[in-house]
């Protein structure tokens, strides 16, 4: 049995999903999901999250009557596909490019900042106890220096001298270190710090030496007693900011895994330093895969349980680590990432940063294998103590509970990269046909064309008018299309290709009836919808709240 209930969490409503479930002679509750925040919220996700569960027990995808498998492609093809499809291509290609350098196309912009829509919408507007930032990508030099990356952010380049591969290693392995291609030997090619250093001031001799920022945290750090000063936060809370970071790689690889100018979608979640496992929020029943410190020294594969397992068993230290970990595991299976090609990694004891307690990885399983996706680190008051000393201003607050001054501690740092979250997605909804035609089965929230509006006769005056005239009425609120070229068949494989989940074909009955056919990508069927309902119905459709089937009358 499943139900809603409302908590009120330090003066503010919280719905979760509960069930009941019998074990022996008890009768146990779990909390499977946050909800949201009103009641009209909770009961929207508790549909999607139930018929999530339902096709999950199954063990298999929602099944269609058009069939549909998935297609397994390499890094490679998916490069190539994106460059053909108008996705992403290399910048700076009629000049030979430039290593590490990507452009996003018509359709890449649009379905990237669909994902920094989504993620910022998730985390921080449906939020009460986290808000953003946008700091500047050229900061005070000091700043890094503060953070450690002046001194400690030093790689050591190396080339093979057997294959010529080249890449960087930590100066601490670089006795022990042989290529990770061939097992060659290598060739130290000296220190570099992988900060691209810029100069601020036209005249050379006057100017400061500065640095694109490698990440995005540090402004928080250093903006964090103006925030809190403006913002009236009370700890637990948050700060997030979404943007752009550089490192000058070596060897930039994968396509847009590693590159040297990316984008980060990132949280500093400061509490209390006394209290670092005092998570109030309830944490969702999710089971994932699960590899442990102790599982990769001793060489056993992860394991499947539930983050309420592994924090009980003692595998996840912190109640805050396993909350964090649900919620960005959650985000990702809401806009409906495949659960299966998702893992946590423990990091082992000397992958540690020195001031953490505990950090884990969200990996996910790319067609060149696991790699990180995600960090969950606790930070400690590092970032902030060091600021502190650096500028020798207080970063201090007073907490009104126990009448003191404290530095907050972050206690976990969900850091993402947006091409990797975009790769992501691009992989899970690439799926083939029989006749092995591409259908990227993209989430409608992330599409990056909604809808695709064809007049079946692209010669009839009146079919264009009427054509034209939904276009430029659905256009008001989301980024549709008109497409007229060739058969319709063909049309709508164009726009099956490249994510757009809906056609609207305006025929002749759609002037006398004053009502269109809308096509589902995923399973081909077609319904029809009166005009006047078509933007409700529309809405309703992108945004999950009504099954497909239902939106119209059902053409058979």
């Amino acid at each position: 049995m499943v139900f809603i209930v409302k908590k009120n969490i330090r003066g503010k409503e919280y719905y979760y999903l509960r069930e009941s479930r019998r074990e022996g002679d008890k009768v146990k509750s779990i909390c499977l999901g946050y909800l949201g925040k009103t009641q009209e919220e909770a009961e929207k996700k508790m549909k999607k999250m139930l018929k999530r569960e339902k096709e999950e027990k199954k063990g298999e995808m929602k099944k269609t009557s058009f069939e549909l498998k998935p297609k397994q492609i390499s890094i490679d093809e998916m490069m190539n596909f994106c460059k053909r499809k108008g996705f992403v291509f290399l910048s700076g290609e009629i000049y030979g490019g430039l290593a590490g350098f990507w452009d996003f196309g018509f359709l890449g912009v649009e379905l990237k900042n669909n994902l920094k829509r989504e993620w910022w919408k998730y985390h921080v507007q449906e939020r009460e106890d986290i808000t953003g930032i946008d700091g500047s990508i050229i900061t005070h030099p000091k700043i890094w220096e503060a953070s450690g990356h002046v001194d400690n952010f030093v790689d050591v380049a190396v080339i093979c001298k057997k294959c010529k591969n080249k890449f960087k290693v930590d100066e601490s392995e670089l006795k022990d270190a042989v290529c990770d291609k061939c097992g060659g030997e290598l060739e130290n090619k000296g220190k570099f710090i992988p900060m691209f250093a810029t100069q601020v001031g036209p005249i050379e001799e006057d100017s400061l030496r500065a640095y694109l920022r490698p990440e995005t945290a540090q402004l928080i750090f250093a903006d964090f007693k103006q925030i809190l000063d403006t913002s009236r936060l009370k700890l637990p809370f948050g700060i997030a900011q979404q943007g752009k970071s550089f490192r000058n790689e070596i060897a930039p690889r994968n396509f847009l895994f590693r590159s040297r100018e990316f984008e980060q979608m990132e949280i500093e979640y400061f509490i209390h330093p006394k209290k670092k496992d005092d998570c109030p929020y309830e944490i969702p029943n999710l089971k994932v895969l699960v590899y442990s410190a102790e599982a990769q020294l001793e060489k056993k594969e992860p394991e499947k349980m539930s983050l309420h397992d592994a924090l009980k068993k003692g595998i996840i230290k912190l109640s805050w680590h396993a909350y964090w970990l649900a919620t960005e595991l959650n985000w990702f299976f809401e806009l409906g990432a495949n659960p299966n090609n998702f893992r946590i990694r423990q990091h082992l004891p000397d992958e540690r940063s020195h001031y953490s307690t505990d950090t884990w990885d969200i990996e996910y399983k790319f067609p060149f294998g696991w790699k990180e996706l995600q960090g969950i680190a606790d930070r400690g008051i590092y970032d902030l103590s060091q600021h502190e000393k650096y500028s020798n201003k207080e970063l201090r607050i007073f907490d009104e509970e126990t009448k003191e001054k404290i530095l907050p501690a972050v206690v976990c740092e969900p850091s993402l990269g947006v091409e990797r979250a975009f790769l992501v997605f691009l992989f899970d909804s690439f799926f083939e046909n029989k006749k092995g035609e591409i259908i990227l089965k993209l989430p409608p929230k992330l599409a990056p064309v909604k809808a695709a509006i064809f007049p079946l006769v692209k010669k009839d005056e009146k079919l264009v008018e009427l054509s034209k005239k939904v276009l430029e009425d659905l256009k008001k609120e989301w980024n549709v299309m008109y497409d007229a070229s060739g058969s319709v068949g063909r049309r709508y494989a164009r726009n099956d290709e490249i994510g757009t989940p809906y056609c609207i074909t305006i025929d002749r009955e759609s002037i006398e009836n004053n009502d269109v056919t809308i096509r589902d990508r995923d399973t081909t069927k077609q319904i029809r919808v009166k005009i006047k309902d078509l933007k409700e119905t529309f809405r309703k459709l992108l945004n999950g709240e009504i099954e497909f089937e239902k939106a119209g009358k059902l053409i058979k």
